[in-house]
């Protein structure tokens, strides 16, 4: 008798050891940060940045309101479903709504792709968790001596700051998840004679929104030469939410 309740109490030690385990590696889906539903949209502001050349001296940044609006299903070449999102575009909230872009997002469960301008993005991985890593910029053609893009080659994503709360202007989203994407610069930004590249991105996902910050900016920076003034290629943007439903 004292045998069999031993045994008992060992096979129930050992189910709530293993329930444990389960609690400690469970993590939230893809879909609690990437939710994908027709007819979801959210409005940002965007701040575009349009680097000094030699007709523009300064720095400009240019604004607008830019929606993204879940439209329909589709289908990729793989077979698996997806979801096109439409990106209306006006200068100001009394502007009429124009569309301008159509993206293509899926979750495969594992990951969340995002396709935009024919690039595939893996903006989010299982599992989430922070100090988790991947390399977003896998399926874009970035390390070939024919690319134009070589600045997406090796990035590194990686979880940050999980359910932190965030204030973007007057709103305040309570549980949030960071994705470092890059932060790198060669050469000497502070040297006006040396070639210097500069790459940052970061993105903030709200749990049970999506996307509800980004900030990019890709920097390349050419000294002046013998009768060649220095100049800047690149561009920025900064997405900041400011509606949603």
């Amino acid at each position: 008798m004292k045998k069999n309740i031993l045994l008992a109490g060992l096979a129930l030690a050992i189910i709530c050891s293993a329930c444990k385990k389960t609690e400690e590696f469970k993590t939230d889906s893809i879909s609690d940060y990437a939710p994908l539903e027709i007819g979801k949209y959210i409005t940002y502001q965007l701040d575009s940045l349009i680097l000094a050349d030699n007709i523009t001296p300064n720095d400009t940044v240019m604004t607008y309101q830019v929606k993204h609006l879940v439209q329909d299903t589709v289908t990729d070449n793989l077979g698996r479903k997806g979801f096109s999102i439409r990106r209306f575009i006006r200068k100001k909230s009394t502007d009429e709504w124009i569309a301008d872009n159509t993206f293509f997002a899926i979750n495969t469960g594992d990951s969340y792709e995002f396709v935009e301008n024919n690039f595939r993005f893996i903006k989010l991985k299982m599992p989430i968790q922070n100090g988790f890593t991947w390399r977003g910029n896998s399926y874009i053609d970035a390390n070939s001596s024919y690319s134009d893009y070589n600045y997406y080659d090796g990035w590194d994503y990686a979880y940050d700051s999980l359910n932190a709360p965030l204030q973007l202007g007057s709103l305040t989203v309570d549980s949030t998840l960071k994705v470092f994407e890059t932060d790198q610069v060669i050469g000497n930004p502070n040297d006006p004679a040396v070639l210097t590249e500069t790459d940052f991105s970061v993105s903030n996902y709200g749990k049970g929104i999506g996307l509800i910050y980004h900030r990019f900016l890709h920097q390349e920076y050419q000294p002046a030469r013998p009768g060649v003034a220095a100049y800047k290629l690149g561009y920025g943007i900064t997405l900041t939410m400011i509606d949603h439903n």
